[in-house]
């Protein structure tokens, strides 16, 4: 089903003109309304009557993720407080959260971009969506929940914690779709075995997983215990939460809502524009967002676009899935490493589960990587042959991807830390 035909469907033409009267009028509104934005663009030389063609959005400087806690709590406020609906934070790594607002239209705007990717993963009226992100400052809990609402579907806020209960709930409330990040998906699915149940014992058939990046092997293995068509679903707080993509059933790339987010795909070390179809970082600007313009963000996602029609009818453009982080993109002996890359191999060993980590050390001013994982079941714990063939396999398929040597260490079913929330996947104990 497709939400919002007009928006969802018109031509590349049609959209690229919407975008460039939006771009106008929120670079000159940021320009009158936020003191950060006047200062930032009169030093670097740029008005908004510069801003003629989508191109010239190239002349405007960035903003990043340090300019909104320079500026916390209320700095980029375009609006005074008492037109301010909603406040969000991000709880970030360190310092102060990141702060959001919303007004009235850009609660409007957040709930409408939400219900198309909530209709495009294959969500019903008739579903019972059980959400299982944490309810609070964090955007994903409240974002899909507004979604999924208006587009009739029955909400559990069931938010995080207590994974049996959760199972029950599910159960007896007979859910048909599950919102949650991919790693407490499967977390839940092994609770589902180890309490005795089967996937058949439970109605889901649809999952929006999102808050951390996954691959396709990993909605393969969550497809595979859940019985449910995993979807990815892309966004941040400090643009609005989610709702930037999302997949549609025939998951060939996250769908952007162009008309409310102009995507760029940027050279992370020229922040030169890459072609279509090729890996960088992707740069975003909300063109509606009233109470906090956010103009030419640096997400550090990495990520390629295809502006090919998609054949669920779609013409938006298509996020492919994160590839990495520019700022938590590993690099050992001088190679480029992606926590998903590593992913992408584990979940092709079936003796292995979804959970694992990733230990960053340096000895003798090297640096070493060293690979966590877990046994899905016990069953070959005493078997030290197969152990010993499974550890040769895995670190030679780890070997043949990321072009290092990797120290892998095997441990028991259960043993690896479970997070309820996003999962850490990278332990980085080297001291600069």
């Amino acid at each position: 089903m497709i939400y919002d035909e007009k928006a969802e469907t018109m031509s590349r033409k049609e959209m690229r003109e919407l975008q460039l009267e939006r771009l106008k009028f929120i670079v000159s509104y940021a320009y009158d309304h936020v003191p950060f934005y006047k200062k930032k663009y009169d030093e670097a030389g740029v008005k908004p009557s510069h801003i003629q063609t989508l191109k010239d959005i190239e002349k405007l400087p960035f903003v990043t993720k340090s300019d909104l806690r320079d500026n916390y709590p209320y700095g980029l406020l375009s609006v005074p407080l008492s037109e301010i609906s909603r406040i969000h934070a991000s709880s970030g790594t360190s310092g102060k959260p990141t702060v959001v607002a919303y007004t009235a239209e850009d609660m409007e705007v957040w709930t409408e971009c939400m219900a198309r990717l909530v209709a495009a993963a294959g969500g019903r009226s008739d579903d019972i969506v059980q959400i299982c992100f944490g309810y609070g400052l964090f955007t994903g809990a409240l974002g899909l929940h507004q979604g999924w609402e208006r587009i009739g579907a029955a909400v559990i806020p069931a938010s995080t914690g207590n994974t049996e209960r959760q199972i029950m709930l599910m159960k007896d409330l007979q859910s048909t779709a599950l919102v949650a990040t991919p790693s407490y998906a499967l977390h839940i699915a092994e609770e589902m075995e180890r309490l005795g149940y089967k996937p058949e014992d439970f109605k889901l058939r649809v999952g929006m997983f999102g808050s951390e990046a996954s691959s396709d092997a990993m909605h393969a293995e969550i497809a595979r215990k859940l019985h449910l068509l995993p979807t990815d679903n892309y966004g941040l707080s400090e643009l609005i939460g989610p709702g930037v993509s999302g997949e549609c059933e025939l998951k060939c790339g996250m769908h952007v809502n162009e008309d409310h987010f102009y995507p760029e795909i940027l050279d992370p070390t020229t922040f030169k524009p890459l072609g279509e179809g090729e890996y960088g970082e992707l740069v975003l600007t909300a063109l509606t967002k009233k109470s906090m313009p956010m103009i030419r963000y640096r997400t550090k996602d990495v990520t390629a676009i295809d502006y090919s029609p998609c054949a669920c009818g779609r013409t938006t453009a298509r996020m492919a899935k994160l590839k990495g982080r520019t700022d938590d993109m590993l690099i050992i002996k001088g190679v480029n490493v992606f926590p998903s890359q590593i992913e992408g191999v584990l979940l092709t060993f079936p003796e292995i589960g979804g959970t694992y980590e990733i230990v960053v050390t340096r000895e003798d001013y090297k640096d070493k990587l060293e690979v966590r994982v877990e046994l899905v079941d016990d069953a070959i714990v005493g078997d030290y042959g197969r152990l010993e063939k499974l550890s040769r396999d895995i670190k030679h398929a780890l070997k043949t991807v990321l072009q290092i040597d990797v120290k892998l260490s095997i441990v028991e079913h259960m043993t690896l830390k479970r997070y309820e929330g996003k999962a850490k996947r990278v332990i980085d104990l080297r001291q600069y």
